[in-house]
């Protein structure tokens, strides 16, 4: 039987976009080259990234370790009056919302909380609240209202909370838009059994107390990412959250585990970010931070890796880093099957009260893992180890020069700018999502 003429054009269409996704590279930055829209989003994120990018790293990474010690020096004489103050919040970000009963009320307190790289990072404190009420996640061009879906795609900056416990099974990648708050307290929220979170060339974002697992690659095809733009996207990698070109990120209190690809990745010039109160468990590439040693735009990258744990069943990249500054702080690390803290491309680590138990595996005792350098190279950077704790046989290689405290280092409230690797384990008790009450502290 002979084709009609609107049958040949469907065919066609079919033939060409079958071709197209199988010419794409599997990679979101060869779908902008196909995208003027994106092609402009991704202009406009990277010279905000330039602004975020901080010339003065150091004293940035001073200010969060007097910060810690100062927190902990208040909550000492709060404990001897413990019955007119019953917070346990053990570090400054946390001390800086969970001690107030009526957080429910007060709920973008929060975003006057973020510390180091994302420092900057409100969220939609400036719009409204947006209630997310139907767990669904059917219709990728026209996302129902009241979906969280609907909610992260639109212009104005919104402050999102949930309605109810839920599980919400994302079947593509969820796209943001810039100036977005995710706030799971009070309730139980999964994202679960299918794609993770995409922050694509966007900037000023807040992900917070949720659940993240079992994220698996999903196909791809037409997405909307804004209200205005829905494009082709190749199948997605399997990440909990993809940071690709964004800028001024927050991720705080976020329990992940089981993804496929990895539970955070930051690349293509991504800066100005702080990952804290996270707990991760069950993974292989935990933290990818720059993905390629040839990505001169990484540079710029900096990140706080701050009060996590780093539990059961991980194996490797707590983080892996590139080309940036790294600052990772008084966190718990336990039992990795590889390594710890690793690297390429001359990334500066600065590693700094952290807690660091080796397994009981002869081979994997060492913290840190240098690649594709000789040694004459990788001595020349920096990594520095400052007041970490070692157990059972851990131990970090250096390498560089010597970190340089630029912020009143003879001061005395700078004498001790962190606190030691023996403090970890209680500034990151109540890391990963919180089961938070409302009326009750959290």
């Amino acid at each position: 039987m002979a084709l009609s003429k609107q049958n040949v054009s469907i065919f066609m269409f079919l033939c060409i976009f079958l071709i197209l996704v199988a010419l794409l590279p599997k990679s979101c930055a060869a779908i902008a080259k196909y995208d003027e829209y994106l092609q402009k989003r991704a202009q406009e994120s990277f010279e905000e990234s330039l602004n975020a990018f901080d010339p003065n790293p150091e004293d940035l990474a001073d200010e969060l370790n007097e910060q810690v010690t100062e927190t902990l020096r208040s909550q000492n004489i709060g404990r001897r009056h413990l019955k007119e103050n019953p917070c346990k919040a053990t570090n400054p970000i946390d001390r800086c919302w969970r001690c107030d009963p009526n957080w429910s009320k007060n709920r973008k307190k929060l975003a006057d909380c973020a510390r180091g790289f994302g420092h900057r990072t409100i969220g939609g404190k400036k719009g409204r609240y947006y209630v997310v009420t139907d767990p669904s996640d059917d219709d990728m061009d026209k996302p129902k209202p009241g979906t969280l879906r609907h909610a992260v795609i639109q212009r104005r900056p919104l402050w999102i909370i949930f309605a109810r416990h839920m599980v919400i099974r994302l079947k593509q990648e969820l796209i943001f838009a810039s100036d977005k708050t995710i706030d799971g307290r009070g309730v139980q929220v999964h994202i679960a059994h299918g794609a993770g979170i995409t922050l694509q060339f966007v900037h000023n974002v807040i992900i917070h107390n949720i659940w993240i697992h079992h994220i698996v690659p999903k196909p791809g095809g037409m997405i909307r990412d804004s209200v205005d733009h829905i494009g082709l996207r190749t199948q997605s990698d399997g990440d909990a959250i993809s940071i690709f070109g964004s800028n001024n990120i927050w991720i705080d209190h976020v329990s992940l585990s089981k993804a496929s690809d990895g539970l955070i990745d930051a690349i293509e010039g991504s800066t100005a970010i702080t990952i804290s109160n996270c707990k991760f468990n069950h993974h292989n590439d935990v933290m990818l931070l720059g993905a390629r040693d040839s990505n001169t735009k990484d540079s710029i990258m900096q990140v706080t890796v701050a009060f996590n744990r780093f539990g059961k069943g991980l194996i490797q990249r707590m983080p892996r880093c590139r080309w940036g500054f790294f600052h990772v702080i008084n966190n718990d690390y336990s039992h990795w099957e590889m390594y710890a803290i690793g690297g390429s491309a001359h990334p500066t680590i600065i590693s700094q009260g952290n807690r660091f138990k080796a397994s009981n595996n002869p081979h994997t005792k060492q913290v840190t893992k240098r690649d594709y350098a000789m040694e004459s190279e990788w001595k020349k950077w920096q990594w520095r180890s400052e007041g970490d704790r070692f157990m059972n046989g851990a131990y970090f290689t250096e390498s560089g020069p010597k970190i340089k405290h630029r912020r009143n280092p003879l001061t005395k409230g700078n004498l001790i700018k962190f606190r030691p690797g023996s403090y970890a384990g209680r500034l990151t008790r109540y890391a990963g999502a919180l089961k938070c009450r409302k009326g009750k502290l959290c």
